[in-house]
């Protein structure tokens, strides 16, 4: 199930549900919403975009109503400026054990369509991204695949990036350990995930051994 029809849009929303993460063979992943380009901004019939205190609990309300009906979204997409409406069956069948929720917050059911949102200004929410500027041999970039100069980070398994200084605190943080991030690549104009393991004894400098812009 694909979207509808979209319409461009000079302005970012003012305020949006930014979409973080698509479970696997969720209703959300059928409908092709992609993560952290897309912004969930209200649904046919009425608009959040102009209310500019977005209400998360109002949309998960509705999803409930619509479960195992059409639903259509509004789904502002940063990548290209526009928003669609994307019809969605809102449905707990696709799994039995998912904990992912409509929004931010804690829910023992399975999600209805598979998405983790948070609520934020579409136009500073993508602003920390780190490019993939140089990758050196043997280091942990590497070994993760990362690609220099096509390859873009826009996040993390625990969000996305939202200071100048984020990503080397997270890395830090994650010292030997395995860290998912969520890699664009320019090249293919596809996300893909990748699980990186910041180390010191790798046999060069720096956690990763890579360079970023």
């Amino acid at each position: 199930m694909g979207a509808g029809q979209s319409t461009s849009q000079a302005h970012p929303p003012p305020r949006g549900l930014h979409v973080l993460r698509v479970t696997p063979q969720s209703p959300a992943s059928q409908a092709n919403i992609e993560p952290f380009f897309d912004f969930v901004v209200g649904f046919e019939g009425d608009s959040f975009s102009s209310d500019n205190n977005i209400n998360a609990s109002e949309l998960e309300n509705i999803v409930e109503s619509h479960e195992g009906r059409v639903l259509k979204l509004l789904v502002w997409s940063s990548k290209n400026q526009q928003t669609r409406v994307v019809p969605i069956i809102p449905s707990r069948t696709w799994s039995s054990s998912q904990n992912d929720i409509v929004a931010d917050g804690n829910d023992d059911q399975p999600s209805l369509l598979g998405l983790s949102m948070r609520i934020c200004e579409p136009e500073s929410a993508t602003e920390n991204v780190w490019h993939v500027l140089d990758v050196i041999e043997g280091s942990p970039a590497e070994s993760a695949g990362l690609v220099p100069m096509g390859d873009w980070i826009l996040g993390w398994s625990g969000g996305v990036l939202s200071a100048e200084n984020d990503f080397y605190d997270v890395v830090e943080a994650h010292v030997d350990k395995p860290l998912r991030v969520y890699v664009y690549s320019y090249d293919f104009d596809t996300l893909r995930e990748v699980v990186l393991i910041p180390n010191r004894h790798w046999g060069g400098e720096g956690l990763l051994g890579c360079v970023f812009g």
